[in-house]
């Protein structure tokens, strides 16, 4: 875009909103439907909409949701047995995460080391 240009534009998007351009607009305050997603090759969609209405994820989500909800378990568990075998299942689904990505290691996830929770375990004790 030219310099200054997306000023332009932001001004006159400000103006239309102060005059109440877009207010009453069809759809106003309804969730956007996304059904025909651009982003999607058409071949594909019908295969996308099917695993949607399946409540399928893609494999990285799934996983960054497990890494979530294991990471929320730790933060409450007081014995640290239990705590070394999930951290160990932790940075086991880290791993996994990083592994499918195929991006650049330095852009991986670090994982969970024990001794660095240990340490918090016992200060927390002290």
């Amino acid at each position: 875009m030219f310099p200054g240009f997306e000023k332009i534009i932001e001004s006159r998007i400000k103006k239309a909103q102060d005059e109440g351009a877009f207010e009453d607009l069809p759809g106003s305050g309804q969730p956007l439907q996304l059904e025909h997603d651009p982003h999607i090759p058409e071949d594909l969609r019908l295969a996308h909409k099917i695993l949607k209405n399946a409540d399928c994820l893609p494999p990285e989500v799934q996983l960054r949701k497990e890494i979530k909800t294991t990471e929320e378990l730790l933060t409450g568990m007081t014995d640290t047995g239990k705590k070394h075998r999930t951290i160990k299942k932790l940075n086991f689904l880290i791993m996994k995460l990083n592994s499918i990505r195929g991006a650049n290691a330095a852009l991986d996830i670090p994982q969970r080391y024990y001794a660095d929770v240990v340490e918090r375990i016992e200060k927390d004790e002290a």
